[in-house]
């Protein structure tokens, strides 16, 4: 996974200059909970706090974990480590792994002071318009009709082979291909986990706007912007011990994070972060 490579060379550099923070615990979403939004990430925290989010419903990944069938004591462990289980090719490796990604990237966020800003809406800012061409990767059941009513022509690429065909205003596909037309595109941050990012990106590499939304979207956006991805949206936790009661015990995130999101153009980049960690 190139991704993980050009991820973990960052934290790398950032290890290199600073004393990152251990691991704290897994946090799993409640059992009960699986296939709902409260029931498809977990949770890894560092130690102070930071928190990085990861999908699960991947394969067999949240069964695994819950039955902790990986085999991997998490607590106190080296965070760098843990993260580069994002280049395995166990899912559930590859999911923790992810995770802690995103909580280091949130660790260096706090240190350096960067905030994002809120989402202004829900598909990426994209607003779509008659007469375009919009692509999206994964099916976001509920922004569908967003996008539909604004008349533009949807397309949507998905890996679930009984999706694929004509439906209500808008196509199915299972072929990325099929995206190399669309004028936007909106991706799913499940790219992430599931090693098609550069697959998917190389196919609408003529898109005017590339979206990647998705709780999980917590990476370091270093890599995602230098492959043509404009705008990063994902969750904000404010509250890391409300959002970890939340998590296990079902409740609502709600109260606990927003959604943020981030531009390119509005993004300082990860040297100037890590400058301003180290001062």
């Amino acid at each position: 996974m190139k991704m993980a490579d050009d991820l973990l060379a960052l934290l790398d550099c950032a290890a290199a200059r600073l004393t990152l923070p251990r691991v704290a615990a897994l946090h799993l979403p409640h059992p009960d909970l699986a296939g709902g939004k409260e029931g498809e990430f977990c949770a890894l925290e560092l130690e102070g706090g930071a928190i990085g989010l990861s999908y699960v419903l991947l394969d067999d990944t949240l069964a695994r974990l819950v039955e902790g069938r990986d085999g991997h004591p998490l607590a106190g462990s080296d965070a760098l480590s843990v993260a580069r289980w994002y280049r395995d090719d166990d899912g559930v490796k590859r999911t923790i792994g992810f995770a802690t990604i995103n909580a280091l990237t949130r660790w260096l966020f706090d240190r350096a002071g960067f905030v994002p800003g809120p989402s202004a809406d829900s598909i990426g800012g994209l607003a779509p318009a008659a007469g375009e061409h919009v692509g999206m990767v994964g099916f976001f059941t509920p922004l569908i009709p967003k996008v539909v009513a604004s008349g533009a022509k949807l397309t949507v690429l998905e890996l679930k082979a009984e999706l694929a065909g004509a439906h209500p205003g808008f196509d199915v596909t299972l072929d990325p291909a099929d995206l190399a037309h669309c004028d936007k595109v909106l991706s799913t941050s499940t790219v992430l986990l599931n090693d098609t990012l550069d697959r998917v990106l190389d196919a609408c590499r003529s898109a005017r706007r590339v979206a990647l939304i998705g709780p999980s979207a917590g990476c370091l956006p270093d890599p995602l912007f230098a492959r043509g991805v404009s705008f990063v949206g994902g969750s904000w936790i404010t509250d890391s011990p409300g959002f970890v009661k939340a998590l296990v015990s079902g409740e609502s995130w709600g109260k606990h994070a927003r959604k943020f999101g981030l531009a390119a153009e509005d993004y300082p980049g990860f040297d100037a972060l890590l400058r301003r960690a180290c001062a």
